[in-house]
């Protein structure tokens, strides 16, 4: 199994729009984030998790030529927002399947609602087939396990995929959750800042849930512009920072 990550910013991305901030303004390209997705590539099938407003971006820059399914872990504009994007795979592939919870279903037809129309002539239009999901199922010879995460007062969709567990945008895990994950090779994980904050991981407690979970490796993303991947946080040993472009294989 081979993970790419497309991106690893939280929904304003780094750098931050008319920030002077140290990372906003670093020469490391580690410190350019765009928003989280990434692309696993298993058993020859290539599915992306998120298609946030960077998407376009972040499939040029990978040379992405395929997708056989799409993973959502919830709506909010930055998992979301470059659905349109998906008209090149989609007139090269016919319909996509696209899997998340029926909530995270209904808002992006509702969002989306032309590309479930039949009314638009002259103009091309993502073509997509939904699959609500609320136990596991299988893409190809892979079996998803989806995972109910608390996202603030909403609740996001984290997968299983063998042994890769991918969990972002969480405020917290729950031990049923925590249960499931472990015995991944590999787990990814959000962790927006140092301090604490509402509807996301802080750093530390992202630590702390690594420890509870187990991975060998810990692939932390959705960080803000006030985290410096080359800062002493205190993490547990293998837990690190994800960047934008980071290839692994499980």
């Amino acid at each position: 199994m081979h993970l790419h990550f497309l991106g690893t910013g939280t929904s304003m991305g780094v750098p931050v729009i008319g920030c002077d901030c140290p990372i906003c303004t670093s020469s490391d390209p580690r410190h350019h984030r765009l928003r989280t997705s990434a692309l696993v590539r298993s058993h020859g099938l290539h599915i992306l998790i998120d298609v946030g407003p960077d998407f376009r971006m972040q499939a040029l820059r990978a040379n992405l030529r395929r997708i056989d399914a799409v993973l959502l872990t919830h709506a909010h504009f930055d998992h979301v927002a470059g659905i349109d994007d998906l008209r090149p795979f989609c007139m090269r592939q016919g319909a996509l399947p696209i899997y998340g919870s029926a909530q995270t279903l209904a808002d992006v037809r509702q969002r989306f609602a032309y590309a479930f129309e039949d009314t638009s002539q002259g103009s091309s239009r993502p073509s997509l087939t939904l699959h609500a999901v609320d136990g596991p199922f299988q893409i190809g010879s892979l079996t998803v396990l989806p995972l109910s995460i608390p996202h603030g007062t909403w609740t996001i969709t984290a997968y299983r995929i063998g042994p890769l567990g991918y969990v972002t945008d969480a405020s917290a895990i729950p031990p049923t959750a925590i249960a499931a994950l472990r015995g991944v090779q590999v787990l990814v994980l959000n962790a927006l800042r140092a301090e604490p904050h509402p509807t996301h991981l802080s750093i530390a407690e992202a630590g702390e849930v690594a420890q509870m979970i187990g991975a060998p490796r810990t692939f932390l993303v959705h960080m803000t512009h006030t985290v410096d991947y080359r800062a002493d946080y205190g993490l547990p040993p293998g837990v690190t920072f994800a960047y934008d472009g980071l290839e692994i294989e499980i």
